[in-house]
């Protein structure tokens, strides 16, 4: 939700993924994996996204902002909550996709190993076949 938020508000203010990393001093890549969800932004640099962007934090967030009775500082608590909390739904989500993908790795050798022991089996028993037919065609000739 951060990153499709991220996107919106920099497409609204009709802003390329490099003009706001430019301002916010990081490249345009990062501003990429953010939209992408595949990571966030820390705390501090979230605060100047939101200010390049003109809107609250807690809209980047998606997030309601509570009463005006929160300190800054519980502000920004909460909002470094929600992010470890983004944080971790990534981490879990990018482990079960290096599980998948290392799977699929394995599989695939295991089947490469089973094709290349049934080409070395193929081979075996061709050359014995031919050696069973050379013994074959010496017998046939000792016999004339």
């Amino acid at each position: 939700m951060l990153g499709e938020n991220i996107k919106t508000y920099r497409q609204k203010k009709g802003y390329t993924q490099e003009e706001v990393a430019n301002r916010l001093h990081v490249t345009r890549q990062t501003i990429s994996k953010w939209e992408k969800n595949y990571s966030v932004p820390d705390a501090e640099v979230l605060v100047k996204l939101a200010d390049v962007l003109e809107v609250q934090t807690s809209q980047l967030l998606g997030v309601k902002a509570d009463s005006d009775a929160q300190t800054t500082e519980e502000k920004q608590n909460a909002y470094a909550e929600q992010l470890a909390h983004i944080a971790e739904q990534m981490a879990v989500k990018n482990r079960q996709s290096k599980r998948i993908w290392k799977t699929i790795g394995i599989a695939f050798a295991v089947i490469i190993a089973i094709y290349i022991i049934l080409i070395v089996m193929n081979i075996a028993s061709f050359s014995v076949y031919t050696e069973d037919v050379r013994t074959h065609e010496e017998t046939i000739m000792l016999e004339e």
